[in-house]
């Protein structure tokens, strides 16, 4: 036990309640909530004495101001670890932290069920036209069954880009549907993309050979912009695309156009540039477009296990022992010495 708890922060966005629960029941963690909508300064005065930063993994649920950029980290000289809500961190400058020692830890696969269960589901209701066939079933009459004539999973090919616990899962799923399953992960070998089910191609042959492309990869400046108006170009004609990664790796602009010149047949769109996506979006008016608001892991069982892990990495750093999900692994000499010196 340290002789002095560290001094734990988060914002007060909604958690799932193990996370407080976990902290508050132990005596190495001094756990402090911040209220957004109490003055700035009021929340600084805690946030500069922090040793661990909890924050949303949402870049869009984060106010400006309390996202971890480099000027936040030098406002904030105790921090030795900054740990986000998922696994996904666009709310940190990764790089700033590895330069000041500090410690990223993410929640990588506490969610991968939800999410994948979610692209599936992506993938059946635009290749069934079910949200179609609830609309006119709702709104019009005179149609006949013929009308809303889909197509099944079952002997599709389906294109995983990232092959990560998300994307590993997704593809048993497929594979369960009677799908061929591809893979791209410039990060994995051949052995290890087979071993987590997929066979591994080169993008550029995914994007042929899919009749289905999904994307599992983080956002990263490599793959910012990665589906643009030349990547769509090279689908196969009347191919899906699914995003449940992260929006602004698809440009939605030329997703549009891909979809209304008909050289893609439809897309299940979980993320977006903006979130919540403006009403009038050009994509929320295509019939062959299912749209959902960043929810693919938001399920009760996915925000326990993210908030649980999140709790048990935190409890680990606050031990001295090391995290299960550290993003910058090469702080650790830096971050051990800094952390060393804090409690002694």
């Amino acid at each position: 036990m340290n002789a002095t708890p560290k001094k734990v922060v988060r914002l007060n966005l909604w958690t799932d309640p193990s996370f407080d629960e976990m902290l508050g029941a132990s005596p190495d963690v001094s756990l402090r909530v911040l209220n957004l909508q109490d003055p700035s300064a009021t929340n600084w005065k805690y946030l500069e004495q922090a040793d661990i930063y909890h924050i949303s993994a949402a870049r869009d649920e984060v106010p400006n101001e309390w996202l971890v950029s480099r000027g936040l980290l030098q406002r904030c000289p105790n921090l030795i670890c900054v740990s986000t809500s998922g696994a996904g961190y666009d709310t940190v400058d990764v790089g700033a932290c590895t330069h000041a020692g500090i410690l990223v830890v993410n929640q990588a696969g506490g969610n991968a069920n939800s999410v994948a269960e979610h692209a599936i589901a992506l993938m059946l209701a635009v290749s069934r036209r079910i949200v179609e066939s609830d609309t006119k079933l709702k709104t019009e009459t005179g149609f006949t069954r013929e009308d809303l004539m889909g197509h099944e999973l079952n002997g599709k090919v389906l294109g995983l880009v990232g092959l990560g616990h998300i994307g590993t899962r997704t593809a048993a799923l497929g594979a369960a549907f009677g799908m061929d399953v591809l893979a791209y992960d410039p990060y994995l070998d051949t052995e290890t993309i087979a071993s987590r089910g997929a066979h591994s191609v080169s993008l550029d042959r995914l994007m042929n050979d899919s009749d289905i492309v999904s994307l599992h990869c983080p956002r990263t400046a490599e793959t910012t912009g990665l589906f643009d108006a030349s990547a769509f170009s090279r689908m196969k004609p009347g191919s899906l695309f699914i995003s449940t990664a992260r929006g602004g790796i698809h440009d939605e602009a030329a997703l549009y156009d891909a979809l209304v010149s008909g050289q893609l047949c439809g897309a299940g769109l979980d993320v977006w540039q903006v979130e919540p996506p403006p009403a009038d979006h050009p994509l929320l008016s295509l019939s062959n477009v299912v749209s959902t608001y960043h929810t693919a892991g938001v399920t009760h069982e996915g925000r326990r296990n993210v908030a649980t892990m999140a709790a048990n990495q935190i409890l680990q750093v606050c031990a001295g022992k090391m995290a299960d999900h550290v993003v910058n692994k090469e702080v650790l000499p830096k971050f051990l010495t800094r952390f060393n010196v804090m409690s002694e």
